[in-house]
């Protein structure tokens, strides 16, 4: 979360007088107390979830009926995942794709020859998708020519490259197989787009384009396939009826806890007390929907996006209002973590380390009656660890200090926030975290170090023209620019292809098996995945108004027309 810069401001009553401060001039909330309001959502309606229920049992049913071909029950088990509602299924899924992976699978009459691009493309990413480490080379030999390059007869299979394409984003590295096929549906797809194709294949075509599925937000995609989805001529109209509820259902469930959020937030009045920062809470619960949406994880919800909103207000306090020297001051009010620590801090300092410490102390008492309670330490330690850089990074700015590439991504992957945010999501997760899951992130996991990356090198490639107009600490587009002597333009497809490769890494890490329980490391996936959504052409969370307004509408605002 990016914070920017520079104009001298009159002394206030929390200020030294005479102190040169910086501004950004950060637009206020769009939403102001919109979101107050869903505190009064009504209970759940007792006969729509008795409908709920008799479509769930519907589908089961249907998921686990046999099939003339194996396409069918892949396109199932796509559509329930697009749709969102896995969750309600996962036992089944998880049988059938097992079955699938070890070709065992019988409730199908044409398991050996449904063979085309699209079947197979789509089998192998299921499987990938759940952890099955598949061979790209023995599944898309077939489509290969004598040269090794795709035949060209697939260029006319519009379904079968969109599969392949979504399927591509799957590989990890030395897999050139996908890294060609990736080249290869790009370049065909978009072609596509500029002749006629039927209006729904057009539809779906340029949303995967701009938002592969493996890395899109699932509560975004599945609102998305929810509009698509009827459209499809082979649709199942209990499956969208199903999904249409759930969905509605819900995002009641989430409407009730933002509005909790919303009062917290308004109470601590940080948007009168503390102006020069993002008042952006509305926008960090959105982001904590992306790591996880799940109605069992209101704890996780709720803790994580307090969390992230006062990650925000100190990243603006080291980037923006403070001093060198009042920024140390906090770091040292940090390490100590006690309310005495407060008595050295200046006044607007005050109000932020008191809600935080409030915030902190909140989580630890829900923790104590989990049983859990060793588990504050790490999210004290990783806070601790966020501020350190925090004041490090305010150091090089205030020396101005233009750091190398290596020395600035050393410390730009901490000030990120992703470790940090990674440990916090662990906290919502329930009696499957424990202290070894812990241990395990405090020893830079490779999936934890590639998600900081996609992290920083997001958030930079999108803000860093608003943060150097603003005087900031060089980003890693200008370090690279630097250091290779390149054009901005050349720097960002370099860092594009660290991207890349660092979501090839999350990919690896995801199929190896190791004692880290797979949920957790979905939530480090899912970090990754808003980042991406949050910061993809812009810098979405700091310019709240653009494409993020729209997002947090189609999933906290508008119900799915029933």
């Amino acid at each position: 979360m990016p914070a920017q810069i520079l104009e001298s401001e009159a002394p206030t009553q929390n200020a030294t007088p005479e102190v040169n401060r910086r501004s950004a001039n950060f637009s206020p909330s769009i939403w102001g107390d919109q979101f107050l309001s869903y505190a009064s959502t009504k209970e759940s309606n007792i006969e729509t979830e008795q409908h709920l229920r008799e479509f769930k049992a519907e589908v089961k049913t249907m998921l686990k009926a046999p099939v003339e071909k194996l396409s069918q029950k892949l396109d199932m088990i796509d559509n329930i995942l697009r749709l969102g509602v896995f969750r309600h299924f996962e036992n089944e899924i998880h049988e059938i794709l097992q079955q699938i992976h070890n070709n065992s699978y019988v409730n199908c009459d044409d398991l050996e020859t449904d063979d085309e691009l699209y079947t197979v493309a789509l089998r192998f990413r299921l499987l990938r998708q759940h952890g099955y480490k598949v061979s790209c080379t023995d599944v898309f030999r077939k489509f290969m020519d004598d040269d090794g390059n795709f035949k060209e007869s697939l260029i006319e299979d519009v379904p079968g490259l969109l599969s392949l394409y979504e399927a591509t984003h799957l590989r990890t590295h030395g897999e050139e197989l996908l890294d060609d096929a990736l080249t290869f549906t790009s370049t065909h797809l978009e072609s596509a787009t500029r002749h006629s194709l039927n209006p729904l294949v057009m539809k779906q075509v340029t949303h995967a384009l701009y938002q592969p599925l493996w890395k899109g937000v699932t509560r975004l995609e599945a609102r998305h396939h929810l509009s698509a989805y009827p459209d499809h001529n082979s649709h199942n109209e209990t499956l969208l009826n199903f999904a249409k509820l759930d969905f509605n259902l819900l995002q009641q469930v989430h409407q009730k806890e933002l509005s909790d959020i919303a009062r917290w937030w308004k109470d601590l009045d940080f948007a009168n007390k503390l102006p020069f920062a993002r008042d952006r809470v509305v926008e960090c619960y959105f982001w904590t929907l992306g790591v996880y949406f799940e109605p069992q994880y209101h704890f996780g919800r709720t803790t994580f996006c307090k969390v992230i909103a006062m990650t925000s207000i100190i990243d603006d306090i080291y980037d923006v209002y403070g001093t060198l020297e009042e920024a140390e001051l906090f770091t040292e009010a940090i390490e100590r973590w006690d309310i005495s620590a407060m008595d050295i801090l200046p006044e607007y300092m005050k109000i932020c380390y008191q809600a935080l410490l409030d915030v902190y102390r909140e989580m630890e008492e829900k923790l104590a009656i989990e049983g859990n309670l060793y588990a504050i330490h790490y999210a004290r330690e990783s806070m601790k660890i966020q501020v350190r850089a925090y004041f490090r990074e305010a150091k090089w700015f205030h020396q101005k200090y233009t750091p190398t590439l290596d020395e600035y991504m050393s410390l730009a992957l901490v000030t990120s926030g992703y470790f940090m945010l990674a440990t916090i999501s662990f906290l919502g997760m329930g009696d499957i975290v424990t202290r070894d899951s812990f241990e395990w992130l405090f020893n830079s996991p490779k999936i934890v170090k590639a998600s900081e990356l996609v992290g920083r090198l997001m958030d930079d490639m999108a803000s860093h023209k608003f943060e150097q107009k603003r005087g900031h600490v060089a980003s890693a587009v200008e370090c690279y620019m630097k250091e290779y002597g390149v054009t901005e333009e050349e720097a960002k497809v370099a860092l594009t292809k660290q991207v890349d490769d660092a979501w090839k890494v999350i990919n690896e890490e995801l199929l190896k098996i190791n004692s880290i329980p797979r949920p957790l490391l979905l939530r480090v996936l899912n970090l990754s995945r808003v980042i991406e959504v949050v910061y993809k052409n812009e810098d979405g969370y700091t310019h709240a108004g653009g494409v993020l307004k729209g997002f947090v509408a189609s999933v906290l605002i508008k119900p799915v027309p029933i």
